[in-house]
C-alpha cells in the first residue's frame, strides 16, 4: 500500500537516499529544504512510481512553514525529520560569540526537527503513523554545540512518543556515525580520511547514505510498529550501544 511521505533535508546526502528508497517502494515522497533549485534536481533523478514533489521552506521560521502548509500533503504516514547543519568552528571571541553559535545550531538542528512536527501532526495517519528523526553519533559522544543539539533531539522524541502513543503512532530516532557522499563535511573525504574512519569502525568500511535511509525505511515499516521511543544506532560499531 502506497503511503504519504514527507522528507525535510531531502536535497542531498542522507535526506535524498531516504526519499529515493520510499520511492522506490512505491510511495508518494515529498522533499523539503531551503534550496529550491536543489530539491528539484534531486526530485528529477530519484526514480519511483510517482514524481517526488519539492516544497522550498526555511524550517526554523514559524511563519514560512505555516505558509507552506497549503503544499504539503493533506496526509502523512510518515514524517523523516533529516535537516540539520554540522555546527561551525568554534569562533575566536567572547561570550558574545558562543551565544551566537549555541543559538545558530539550535535554529538549524533542533527547531526544524520540531516545529514541522508539530506542524504536521494533525494530518499524521492514526494508527500507524511513523516519524522518525535523524539525529547522530555526536549526541553520544560529544562534539560541542551540536553534539548537544543532537541530544536535544533525542530527549524530545521520548515526549513525542508518549504523545503519540496513544494514537496508534511511533517515533524513533536514527543515529548516524560517520557517512560518507553528503555535504555533511563540507566536500569529499580524502583517502587518509576515510581509511582512519574505516579503521574506526568493527566492519571494516564507512557508511553510506543508503545504510541510514535501510533503518529509517524499517522504522517506518509495518514491522516496527512495536517499537517507539528508540535510538537505533547506524555506525557500524564505531561506537557500540548504551
Amino acid at each position: 500500500m502506497e503511503r504519504s511521505v514527507v522528507v525535510s533535508g531531502g536535497g542531498t546526502g542522507i535526506g535524498r537516499a531516504i526519499a529515493a528508497r520510499f520511492a522506490l517502494q512505491g510511495d508518494r515522497v515529498t522533499i523539503l529544504g531551503r534550496r529550491a533549485e536543489v530539491l528539484r534536481a534531486a526530485a528529477a533523478e530519484i526514480r519511483g512510481t510517482h514524481p517526488v514533489r519539492t516544497v522550498a521552506v526555511d524550517l526554523s521560521q514559524p511563519e514560512d512553514i505555516e505558509a507552506r502548509l497549503p503544499e504539503l500533503p493533506e496526509r502523512v504516514d510518515v514524517l523523516v525529520n533529516n535537516a540539520g547543519v554540522r555546527g561551525a568552528p568554534a569562533a575566536e571571541g567572547g561570550l558574545k560569540e558562543v551565544a551566537e553559535r549555541w543559538r545558530r545550531d539550535f535554529d538549524t538542528n533542533v527547531l526544524p526537527a520540531v516545529l514541522l512536527t508539530e506542524a504536521l501532526l494533525p494530518r499524521l495517519d492514526s494508527p500507524g503513523g511513523r516519524v522518525v528523526t535523524i539525529s547522530s553519533v555526536a549526541a553520544l559522544r560529544g562534539n560541542g554545540s551540536y553534539g548537544a543539539m543532537k541530544a536535544a533531539l533525542q530527549a524530545w522524541n521520548h515526549t513525542l512518543a508518549g504523545q503519540l502513543g496513544g494514537r496508534g503512532a511511533t517515533a524513533n530516532v536514527v543515529v548516524p556515525g560517520y557517512v560518507a557522499g553528503t555535504e555533511f563535511f563540507g566536500g569529499p573525504a580524502t583517502e587518509e580520511e576515510l581509511a582512519r574512519r574505516r579503521a574506526q569502525t568493527l566492519v571494516g568500511r564507512v557508511g553510506e547514505p543508503e545504510d541510514v535511509a535501510a533503518a529509517v525505511a524499517f522504522l517506518a515499516g509495518p514491522d516496527a510498529g512495536y517499537i517507539t521511543g528508540e535510538f537505533l544506532n547506524v555506525n557500524g560499531g564505531t561506537l557500540l550501544g548504551r
